[in-house]
């Protein structure tokens, strides 16, 4: 049997939106990879101390979004794992899992700069290939982080994408003030943050 080239898209995904899904369609085509896997983390580290919506309602937000592309998938692998959701231990979960599978980690700059704070991040290469969707005129010291991390330059792939400059804290913030979400993520996704009544602030009226 041939081996699979399998994306993994890990994230807090609070909520998911278009920026997410270009990223996740264009790295599928260039990196010729089978499908995509979507993964909320259960403990995001690195959001520790901070509000974060149910891992039930994450999950069902990026099920929702992915459900038209048929190269997609929604897993709760992350969600169920014990723990911090920390990189490493879920790709090594990963290989146990399917052992006939090229693992492609996609990730944007902006993780890749923190990158050396991450959990054993010297591991990450051999585990997957670090795919990173790459922004006009946002600049990383490759330089400074391979001083960090030995030998990740190796592992790394760049992917150029379309520049849609959403991000998951800007539309929680504008559901929050009463501003429209509208064309920015999946109708059926913005209709359940509204139904469940997300990111929106006890008895406010919408």
């Amino acid at each position: 049997m041939a081996r699979q080239r399998v994306g993994v898209f890990g994230g807090t995904f609070d909520p998911i939106h278009y920026g997410h899904l270009v990223a996740a369609e264009e790295v599928r085509v260039v990196c010729k990879l089978d499908k995509v896997v979507f993964m909320p983390a259960g403990a995001p580290p690195h959001k520790l101390g901070q509000t974060v919506s149910s891992p039930d309602h994450r999950l069902m937000i990026v099920d929702i979004a992915v459900r038209s592309n048929p190269y997609f998938e929604c897993s709760d692998i992350d969600i169920r794992r014990e723990g911090p959701s920390y990189t490493v231990h879920l790709l090594e979960h990963l290989h146990q899992q399917w052992p006939d599978t090229d693992l492609y980690f996609i990730m944007g700059r902006d993780s890749l700069a923190n990158l050396p704070t991450w959990y054993q991040p010297q591991r990450l290469g051999a585990l997957a290939r670090l795919v990173v969707v790459d922004r006009p005129r946002y600049e990383v010291d490759l330089a400074q982080l391979e001083a960090a991390v030995p030998g990740l330059g190796d592992a790394l792939q760049f992917v150029p994408i379309p520049g849609i400059a959403f991000a998951s804290s800007d539309i929680q913030r504008r559901v929050r003030e009463g501003r429209p979400i509208k064309y920015q993520l999946p109708e059926a996704v913005e209709a359940y943050i509204y139904a469940q009544g997300l990111y929106t602030p006890p008895g406010a009226d919408l």
